[in-house]
């Protein structure tokens, strides 16, 4: 991706998969990594981030005699996720109009 990538949309997308499913730390990093190309060591800072911001909470299960630990979105983090999903509809909607030179969305 040629576009830098801040931390509000780091912190959607985390919030946005975490939504779908709990998941474990690499798991997570390497689905955000595959889509928008940053690197496990900034997304494990924005995890604690989040977590310590009350959007996500933290478990750990037993796999394979290892602890993995495991990621969830609070309640907090679920009005976080509303929030961002309609500043995101609403962005992305106004740049689409201006890089499509004027013209509404087909």
């Amino acid at each position: 991706m040629s576009f830098q990538v801040g931390s509000s949309l780091l912190d959607a997308c985390v919030l946005a998969i975490l939504k779908k499913e709990n998941t474990y730390g690499y798991k997570l990093t390497q689905e955000i990594k595959e889509v928008l190309g940053v690197s496990e060591s900034t997304l494990y800072p924005v995890l604690r981030r989040l977590e310590k911001e009350g959007y996500l909470s933290i478990y750990d299960e037993e796999v394979m005699g290892r602890n993995r630990r495991y990621y969830q979105v609070t309640e907090l983090g679920e009005e976080q996720y509303i929030h961002y999903y309609e500043s995101w509809n609403e962005f992305s909607r106004k740049i689409d109009y201006l890089i499509k030179g004027g013209q509404e969305n087909e």
